[in-house]
């Protein structure tokens, strides 16, 4: 079935010549190609006052102006006026998953249905969709939609005996070996006396969360080890991390584990970007300010699951735990 193609100005210009020529519907659909009875909605749907076709009270321009002011009206309601994208899309927001993961993953769940993160993003923000507050859901839970900005670096001292990233090997880039981790510290309030370790495989995206007692370089380093110890050997073949003093007992980290542990050049910390970002995600559930003295156990480890079970994009929209199970088989 040949798809209908709306008339552009100039072929409205074309039928206002014809009409004032006094040519028929027939006659002007030959020499645009059309069929007289396109004309025939045109002329109806654009005359303001009445049918009259000729006596100049179809206009060119103000046809076009209604034609795309329509337009304008339908793309306003079209986001998300499938009851069922609807219903799929607000369910997955209010679970936690962002217009992205939810565009892709709705390809995945329903195969014969679509819609682009933006049109989520837009749908949101509109006039009709913020009765439904689904702004909440978002990570930065925003009442006004906002452009992305710059983030803050932290500046950390230099590490004693740190190998520097330059010198790690060039396959880690690339994320198509597993067993290559970043790892960062997620920090409350500044009076707490705790934090929590946050460890991030590069290709998988699988994430580990552990609550420290306290800062230490000692406690981080026996919280990497107690975790990581118990996975695979060749699950962990790399650890990159920042010159936080909470990672000066690298030596003792690959002397436990027999992992090479790279550091970031100074004041460049985005040079682990993976961990940087799921530290995003996790504040997701733990905002800064909040102290992380009160968040229990059971909270984190609930966290890391989330984390670890929720669909990415850059992984086809399969989950972190399914692209590791799939990576080992």
């Amino acid at each position: 079935m040949k798809k209908f193609k709306h008339l552009s100005l100039v072929e409205r210009e074309i039928l206002y010549g014809g009409l004032s020529q006094g040519l028929s519907l027939r006659e002007i659909g030959k020499r645009l190609k059309r069929d007289h009875t396109s004309l025939s909605d045109e002329l109806k749907r654009n005359i303001k006052y009445g049918r009259c076709y000729f006596g100049n009270k179809y206009l060119p321009c103000k046809a076009q102006a209604l034609a795309d002011k329509r337009a304008l009206k339908q793309r306003q309601k079209a986001p998300l006026k499938n009851p069922e994208v609807f219903l799929y899309v607000r369910k997955k927001l209010r679970s936690g998953l962002s217009p992205e993961q939810i565009a892709g993953r709705l390809l995945i769940d329903h195969p014969y249905q679509y819609i682009d993160d933006e049109t989520i993003y837009r749908y949101i923000y509109s006039k009709g969709g913020r009765c439904y507050k689904l702004w909440q859901y978002l990570k930065m839970a925003r009442k006004k939609r906002m452009k992305k900005e710059g983030r803050h670096i932290r500046r950390d001292g230099k590490i004693p005996g740190s190998i520097s990233i330059d010198l790690r090997p060039k396959e880690v880039d690339l994320r198509n070996t597993l067993g290559h981790w970043e790892t960062d510290n997620v920090i409350g309030k500044q009076t707490d006396r705790t934090a929590l370790s946050v460890t991030v495989e590069r290709l998988s995206r699988v994430t580990i969360i552990t609550k420290l007692k306290n800062r230490s370089a000692a406690v981080k380093t026996a919280a990497i080890v107690n975790r990581l110890g118990k996975l695979p050997t060749q699950t962990r073949l790399t650890i990159t991390a920042d010159n936080g003093k909470e990672n000066s007992y690298h030596k003792q980290l690959t002397a436990a584990l027999g992992t090479d542990v790279f550091f970031c050049h100074a004041y460049h910390s985005w040079e682990k970007g993976t961990v940087e970002n799921t530290n995003g995600r996790i504040r997701r559930y733990i905002p800064k300010g909040v102290s992380i003295d009160l968040i229990t156990d059971k909270k984190i480890r609930a966290i890391e699951r989330k984390l670890n079970m929720t669909p990415r994009k850059c992984l086809g929209y399969l989950t972190p735990d399914e692209t590791m199970i799939r990576a080992l088989s």
